[in-house]
């Protein structure tokens, strides 16, 4: 889950996150004498409208209980701001809990039971994933809201964050073409939300929020903080500024204005990532904790000739130039400071479908090798 970044803007996102969930006024912490009432109440009318997630499972605090082995410390993957993130096994047809071992694999996320925020966003994506369904979302197989305990319970996806992929030691280092088709399947999940009628911006892309699947297939997950895009003639929607600094889009952070071409940026910030192998933030070997890599990268992004300072040294020399210089060029297109200039989803991936055709051709291939056996003589 995001972090708030500053002040709020004068919102309508003060009352409604876009799909219904009740927001506290500001970033003010909820006063403990009435956070019980509050959120109790909220969650009693807001738990009366999930009607249209029939597709959804309900669980009970039980079910889950027992499909996670009582929430014990060996089952535990995970842990946010939202809560904890436990392996859990329930039966491929009944969606019963089943024995540890047996049945399908699925993550149970809990909400810590203070987190008052995390019951909006717990409650916004239950909202939202009992909506959508795509091959780039995290699918949401049902959800638990018995009194406190709330929870979530998602198809389990072997390979974790892409955050670990890129920035965990002693991890293996994923090829080229990897990187760019996991490019392809975020940008194709966010195409599919923007091209939505309901115009969903899903405001905290991140690499700890893409998920790998046993086929190193990316998913967006966590839309905690998604919400619908403007509608009718309107240009924008003015919301809580809340993301994860250095990914969220400086006009959005100024402002509270918030487009689908905010998405685009956080696109651009996490493609540098995968270019690069550097953190958006907090990097060493660019400026530390205050240091961010658009800042960075952007020196070289323009200029074809010097890709190769920014490119991961974990990569060994291992991509095409023309590729490199390539993915370069439209992160640097996804990063202008004018939302006007940065390009749509739909051309984002259009660009990259073609990036990665022209790689994987015969004759790339044939390059590639003539160039490996060189480099090896």
């Amino acid at each position: 889950m995001g972090i708030c970044l500053g002040t709020p803007a004068n919102t309508d996102d003060r009352h409604s996150t876009g799909f219904g969930a009740k927001v506290a006024p500001g970033n003010q912490v909820p006063n403990p004498q009435t956070h019980s009432s509050v959120s109790c109440d909220a969650l009693k009318r807001s738990l009366s409208d999930l009607s249209f997630s029939s597709n959804l499972k309900s669980f009970t605090s039980n079910d889950l209980k027992n499909a996670t082995k009582s929430f014990s410390a060996d089952s535990l993957i995970g842990e946010g701001g939202f809560g904890y993130v436990f392996k859990g096994w329930i039966n491929e047809t009944t969606l019963a809990p089943s024995k540890p071992g047996t049945g399908t694999v699925v993550a149970v996320k809990k909400l810590k039971p203070q987190s008052f925020q995390g019951h909006r966003e717990w409650l916004n994506e239950v909202k939202c994933l009992g909506q959508l369904q795509h091959e780039n979302l995290v699918k949401l197989i049902g959800y638990c809201s018995e009194s406190k305990n709330r929870m979530l319970v998602y198809e389990f996806m072997p390979k974790g964050s892409l955050e670990n992929h890129l920035f965990k030691r002693g991890v293996q280092p994923m090829a080229w073409c990897t990187r760019m088709q996991i490019a392809i399947d975020i940008a194709r999940g966010l195409t599919f939300l923007h091209s939505l009628n309901a115009n969903i911006i899903y405001r905290d892309l991140k690499a700890s929020n893409i998920l790998i699947d046993s086929k190193f297939r990316a998913k967006l997950s966590d839309f905690g903080l998604a919400r619908k895009g403007p509608s009718g003639d309107g240009t924008h929607v003015s919301t809580r500024v809340v993301g994860t600094m250095g990914y969220a889009a400086p006009e959005y952070v100024a402002s509270g204005h918030l487009t689908a071409k905010s998405d685009v940026y956080s696109f651009g910030v996490v493609l540098l990532e995968l270019i690069s192998g550097k953190r958006a933030m907090g990097d060493e070997t660019i400026g530390g904790a205050e240091g961010t890599l658009v800042d960075w990268a952007k020196q070289y992004l323009g200029d074809g000739r010097q890709v190769s300072r920014i490119m991961d040294t974990k990569l060994r020399g291992e991509y095409p130039k023309r590729g490199a210089q390539a993915s370069s060029s439209l992160a640097l297109r996804c990063l202008f400071n004018d939302p006007k200039n940065r390009p749509s989803m739909v051309e984002v991936l259009a660009d990259l479908e073609q990036q990665l055709a022209l790689q994987t051709s015969p004759q790339a291939k044939l390059e590639h090798r003539i160039k490996t056996l060189s480099s090896h003589r």
